[in-house]
């Protein structure tokens, strides 16, 4: 992915989800079937009580509330940072990350098949437009056998990124926040009116 920053790339060789499976209208996934990534856009209502400092720490307990995971953990939290390029009617949009570890079941599959996975998470908070954006990525560590997961990529430590010979996780995931961008304000409804 070297080169010039301006142009359009297919994440993970284009592989979207949706092709394969039904992703809600608000959500855009795409998927590395052969090493079990994954990063997901989502488009969510502002959370007006969430501050923006550790808005992404909150969004990855949210996550992780929700996927009933185990033993998460926060390993890093940027600070909030004002992203000019994000400006609607003259209001810049602020954005915080954040890394974190938890062990999390794939689909239906219960607690005796959680995989450890590293989490990367974007909040990008279009406060104009009342939408909180989400990028995030996520990386597995290790592979439990009984997951789903372990048919495709192996059971135990995952793989590392460079002796794969692809681009680490955490290289797609700044890719996909730094270049980030709306080109049509008008999918915000009335709110961009």
């Amino acid at each position: 992915m070297a080169g010039d920053s301006t142009a359009d790339r297919s994440l993970f060789g284009g592989a979207d989800v949706s092709n394969v499976r039904q992703v809600p209208d608000h959500q855009e996934v795409f998927v590395d079937p052969e090493r079990d990534e994954s990063l997901i856009i989502e488009l969510l209502d502002l959370k007006m009580d969430v501050a923006d400092s550790g808005s992404a720490t909150w969004f990855i307990q949210d996550l992780a509330n929700e996927q009933e995971a185990e033993g998460t953990t926060i390993t890093e939290q940027s600070a909030v940072f004002e992203a000019p390029e994000l400006c609607y009617r003259n209001m810049p949009s602020v954005i915080t990350t954040a890394v974190g570890q938890m062990a999390v079941a794939k689909g239906r599959q219960g607690r005796e098949a959680q995989n450890l996975v590293k989490v990367y998470l974007a909040n990008i908070r279009l406060k104009e437009v009342g939408t909180d954006v989400l990028i995030t990525a996520y990386e597995p560590l290790v592979i439990n056998p009984l997951s789903e997961s372990a048919t495709a990529v192996g059971a135990g430590m995952a793989v590392p990124a460079a002796q794969s010979g692809v681009m680490p996780m955490a290289e797609v995931f700044k890719l996909a926040v730094s270049n980030f961008k709306v080109h049509n304000w008008s999918l915000f409804g009335s709110a961009a009116a």
